[in-house]
């Protein structure tokens, strides 16, 4: 089962990680999930595939009453990030799932209608969370052509979907990163076939640097946290991305 460790709490405001499952089949790529919780409100992020949803809503009732989720957000529209939806929705009806405009239509095979999808306007939003302003970030073609990233100011955390995501050995299974050149590793191949537009990652990098967060939540990998942020944004800026045509 998926362990739900917290890695951020100021009062009744918290993030909680749930990652790490050993019962996962090797077939099925590594997941993070990520709480965001004020007061009794809570919201998923990316809450993932079906196939994971019993390891998901075990791991997140050991710390809080599933019920109390009150909307999901999801990057973008992979299996891997919300084909779970449908379960979810058959838990808790009322459930809402914000999405980029662009998937609104697409995302209903998964579940939902047009009365459980919030559509994100291509320049992000803010929207109230319990007591706290959220902020969904553009990172369009950033691994998908409508792409979006929830940012908590009052954290200083950024949920960044795909972008600083790393394939890490079995072996390597700790939630942050401590040796940064070392872990770099494992991303740097992801980031070069799945994220297609230079112009998309400088943008990206831009707008990364002036929220200056202190944590950057992959959803999948290692959370990067304090002067690794920044190294990961100067890193990403330097490289080559969309490399995966061949002649």
């Amino acid at each position: 089962m998926k362990q739900a460790t917290v890695i951020f709490q100021q009062g009744d405001h918290r993030w909680t990680l749930i990652a790490r499952d050993p019962d996962k089949h090797g077939y099925v790529i590594d997941t993070n999930e990520y709480l965001i919780s004020s007061g009794n409100d809570n919201l998923l992020t990316d809450p993932g595939g079906s196939e994971i949803f019993p390891a998901v809503f075990s791991a997140i009732s050991a710390v809080a009453d599933p019920l109390s989720i009150r909307s999901l957000f999801a990057s973008h529209q992979d299996p891997d990030i919300i084909s779970s939806l449908g379960l979810w929705l058959d838990f808790n009806p009322q459930l809402h799932c914000y999405i980029s405009r662009l998937w609104a239509t697409f995302i209903p095979h998964f579940g939902g209608d047009d009365q459980t999808l919030i559509p994100i306007p291509d320049e992000g939003m803010s929207f109230r969370h319990g007591q706290l302003e959220l902020q969904a970030v553009p990172a369009h073609y950033l691994h998908s052509s409508g792409n979006m990233q929830l940012y908590d100011s009052a954290a200083r955390i950024l949920f960044s979907g795909d972008v600083g995501a790393a394939l890490l050995p079995e072996e390597d299974g700790g939630l942050f990163v401590t040796e940064f050149d070392q872990h770099i590793r494992h991303a740097e191949g992801f980031h070069r076939r799945w994220m297609g537009s230079t112009e998309a990652k400088l943008d990206w990098c831009e707008r990364a640097a002036k929220l200056n967060p202190d944590m950057m939540c992959p959803q999948h990998g290692a959370v990067y946290q304090g002067s690794d942020v920044m190294r990961f944004i100067n890193w990403f800026a330097a490289l080559p991305v969309g490399s995966g045509i061949k002649r």
